[in-house]
């Protein structure tokens, strides 16, 4: 009888191990359905901020696509974009690859991520970069090692949005410009990443080509850039007052932060800038907004990022790389959209244009 009861309570641990292991079948939740870990399928998520409504319209078009494949979408993001917050955005990666994610769509502020992208080629996770993607040297690095896991980038096409704000300004001054000797207009480049570089060149590259198509305009402006390297001290502001001086009448803002310390100096300058017709990049509540007001300094449009759409698609390519590699984009353009007072609250309605 003791040894019939030995068997019995063997076997039963046996079966409650397998259970609490998932060694299931497929047809009972085993299997395909799990993550390395045991769990849910999951793709981890990491960005370069988290309480901004950017990344927070990021967030949920991951989570909409998430919810749409069948994963469970873990978003982080650090405090800043700054430096300081670097070592805190390097511990989410390595806590995501620590606990064996399925996939990982990264955005980074910074270098140093080479060695725990390297593990993840080891791991067979794919890496999917978007926004501004991963820090050029790291890339370099996991090149050189052979052990890049990046299988896809999806962004705005910076130079593109970019080319779109060209349009739109170029368009509202082209009679100014035509009546002018000399139409000055400037630049404000937020910082000197790539994704400073392209938005100004873009612009530059596209208001270019359309004013010198155009006999009225053809050698009648000049452009202006001041380059920053942050927004730290007020350098917006700098860049705004030496753009005032150099006799710029129109001047195109390359984001959302440049918009913000240019809207608050117009507003405490008690009119000094009201002749100044502006146009911006990205989104938030200072720039609905200015494009609201009826008086003061104009700011005739802006190109926004469809944030929702990065989030969705980062996340539907890191999905078809963990199921079916052969189906992946490498690289996916997200258009930027132009939006003024004639459409703006139909893009806040479809979260092209965020508030925060």
């Amino acid at each position: 009888m003791k040894k019939i009861l030995s068997v019995l309570l063997a076997t039963a641990l046996s079966t409650s191990l397998l259970a609490a292991c998932g060694g299931g079948s497929p047809d009972q939740g085993g299997g395909g359905e799990q993550s390395a870990s045991g769990g849910d399928k999951v793709i981890g998520v990491v960005a370069k901020g988290e309480s901004h409504a950017f990344w927070q319209a990021v967030k949920s078009g991951a989570e909409a696509a998430g919810e749409k494949y069948g994963y469970k979408i873990t978003f982080r993001g650090p405090a800043s974009e700054s430096a300081k917050d670097l070592p805190s955005q390097m511990e989410m990666v390595q806590t995501a690859l620590s606990n064996n994610v399925n996939g990982l769509v990264l955005a980074t502020i910074g270098e140093g991520f080479a060695d725990m992208l390297g593990q993840a080629k080891e791991r067979g996770v794919p890496v999917v970069q978007f926004d501004s993607g991963i820090w050029e040297k790291d890339v370099e690095a996991l090149n050189a090692g052979n052990k890049n896991p990046i299988v896809a980038s999806v962004a705005t096409s910076n130079r593109a949005a970019a080319a779109i704000a060209a349009e739109n300004l170029f368009a509202s001054l082209k009679e100014d410009i035509a009546k002018a000797d000399k139409y000055v207009v400037g630049v404000i480049q937020h910082d000197q990443t790539q994704t400073g570089i392209d938005r100004a060149e873009g612009f530059i590259e596209k208001f270019t080509e359309l004013a010198d198509a155009e006999a009225s305009t053809k050698g009648k402006y000049e452009i202006v850039l001041e380059v920053k390297d942050g927004d730290a001290n007020n350098a917006y502001v700098t860049a705004l007052e030496a753009l005032f001086e150099k006799k710029a009448q129109a001047i195109f803002m390359c984001n959302e932060g440049v918009v913000k310390q240019v809207s608050d100096a117009i507003a405490a300058s008690g009119g000094k800038y009201d002749a100044l017709k502006f146009c911006g990049f990205d989104a938030g509540t200072k720039q609905i907004e200015w494009i609201r007001a009826q008086s003061g300094a104009k700011l005739i449009g802006s190109v926004a990022q469809d944030s929702y759409s990065i989030g969705y698609n980062a996340v539907e390519q890191c999905v078809k790389a963990i199921e079916d590699s052969a189906n992946v984009e490498e690289k996916v353009d997200i258009a930027g959209v132009w939006y003024d007072a004639s459409n703006i609250d139909e893009m806040i309605s479809k979260n092209l244009v965020y508030e925060g």
